[in-house]
C-alpha cells in the first residue's frame, strides 16, 4: 500500500501529527516507516555519517538541518551506508545531493530540496534530542510514517492492518 498517511490519519486522528512541509521524495522507496532517531545539525553532516554507520534496525533518521538549503546533509555515499546498515529511511529538513543515485536506492529519503555543495566536517551536531519541525514535536523513539502524502509522527506504534 503506497497511500498510508490518509488511512493512518482517518483511523488515528489526534494520535498522529502531520508535519506541514511539502517534502520532496529522493529515495527509491516512496513509502516507509520506522522508529525515530534524531539529529540536529547545521551545514555539517559528520554526525549523519556517524549515525548511519550504526545498525539501523529498520529505524528512520530525522535530521533537522534548520531548513537550510546551502549545503547537502546527505549524499549517495551516506545513503549507501544507511542501506548497508539496515536503515529504513532518512528525513532531512534541509538539502540532499546526488539525487539520481538516491532515487535508485532501496531507501526512503525525503528532504526540502537539493544542493550540490558538500558540508563542512567539524563533528558538530546534537544526537538523540527532541526536535520541532514546523511546530511538530519529534522525539527519539517516536514512530514516523512517510509516503507521497508527506510525513506523520506518533508516540505509539501503529499497525497498518488497523486502518
Amino acid at each position: 500500500m503506497e497511500d498510508l498517511l490518509p488511512d493512518i490519519s482517518d483511523a488515528h486522528g489526534d494520535d498522529v501529527h502531520w508535519i506541514p512541509v511539502q517534502w520532496r521524495d529522493f529515495g527509491g522507496r516512496s513509502a516507509f516507516s520506522g522508529r525515530v532517531e534524531t539529529l540536529r545539525c547545521f551545514e555539517d553532516n559528520s554526525k549523519v555519517r556517524d549515525i548511519l554507520g550504526k545498525p539501523g534496525e529498520g529505524r528512520v533518521l530525522v535530521v533537522d538541518g534548520h531548513g537550510n538549503l546551502n549545503k547537502a546533509l546527505l549524499g549517495d555515499l551516506l545513503a549507501e551506508r544507511a542501506v548497508t546498515n539496515g536503515w529504513e529511511g532518512i528525513v532531512v529538513f534541509g538539502a540532499v545531493r546526488d539525487a539520481s543515485a538516491l532515487s535508485k536506492m532501496p531507501l526512503g529519503v525525503k528532504a526540502l530540496g537539493v544542493c550540490p555543495i558538500k558540508t563542512e566536517k567539524r563533528g558538530a551536531g546534537d544526537e538523540d534530542v527532541p526536535l520541532r519541525i514546523h511546530d511538530v514535536p519529534i522525539s527519539p523513539g517516536d514512530y514516523l510514517f512517510a509516503d507521497l502524502n508527506g510525513v506523520m509522527v506518533s508516540q505509539h506504534p501503529i499497525e497498518f492492518g488497523e486502518q
